[in-house]
């Protein structure tokens, strides 16, 4: 048998390395070179494994800083998404703070209108609404333009409505006197003795006496002169009484 030559066996180890387990242990072969080429064998396993374990591992890492990256987007989107509906809510809830801020001021001024001010009405402090007050003060602007129908309507109407105001003794004498005005002596004495009976103690009593009075005399009623005479009694310093007594001293 032809012996191998030493390259020959180096050879024939090596090939029979690639089929053996890659942990088989170098100390099988009894050549250097064999033992050389297995170890520097494994070691370019062990590097190859070690460059695809690193690639892999890189990858991976690559993977999930890209899934990192998308996942970061995504909440950004939402983010800013978020940011928008949360700008949108607080206009919304700007202008509706507005509406609501407009809305009491508006509903205070309404209110202020409809409170009860204080006047003085012939000396005396009295309170009284807005609306109160207006409605005298057209019916009293009816009586002064000489429209003693229309004022006789108003003021009717005005002390049915506000019997307790404090422009009522007024209101009620103007009444009678706006009846006066158009003739009607009947509908005037029946105004005037309202202000006798429930404002006795208010400044219009003593004229509204002098009125019934007076729609007296037009009616040839001789009780005439014995309402002068009260008057001057019940009130004798107002100017009425003196009107009064004139009258009578006339008579």
């Amino acid at each position: 048998m032809k012996k191998l030559s030493k390259s020959g066996l180096s050879a024939a180890l090596l090939a029979a390395t690639i089929w053996l387990p890659l942990q088989a242990h170098a100390g099988l072969f009894d050549d250097d070179e064999a033992r050389k080429a297995l170890l520097d064998l494994r070691s370019k396993v062990e590097a190859m494994r070690s460059d695809l374990q690193a690639r892999i591992d890189n990858k991976s890492d690559k993977s999930s800083t890209l899934d990192l990256i998308n996942q970061n987007d995504a909440t950004l989107q939402q983010v800013n998404q978020l940011r928008g509906q949360i700008e949108v809510l607080s206009n919304e809830l700007a202008n509706a703070q507005k509406r609501q801020k407009d809305f009491y001021v508006d509903l205070d001024t309404r209110l202020r209108k409809l409170e009860p001010r204080e006047v003085t009405i012939d000396g005396k402090t009295a309170q009284v609404d807005p609306n109160e007050q207006r409605s005298f003060e057209a019916a009293n602007k009816l009586f002064v333009a000489g429209d003693y129908k229309a004022a006789s309507v108003a003021l009717q109407e005005f002390v049915q409505r506000y019997p307790g105001s404090g422009y009522a003794p007024n209101a009620q004498y103007r009444l009678g006197s706006a009846y006066f005005a158009q003739r009607d002596c009947k509908a005037a004495i029946t105004a005037q003795l309202v202000v006798l009976k429930n404002y006795a103690d208010s400044p219009q009593a003593p004229d509204a006496m002098l009125n019934i009075a007076s729609c007296q005399s037009e009616l040839k009623d001789k009780a005439a002169r014995k309402t002068l005479q009260d008057l001057i009694k019940q009130y004798p310093d107002s100017p009425a009484a003196e009107t009064a007594k004139q009258r009578l001293g006339g008579k």
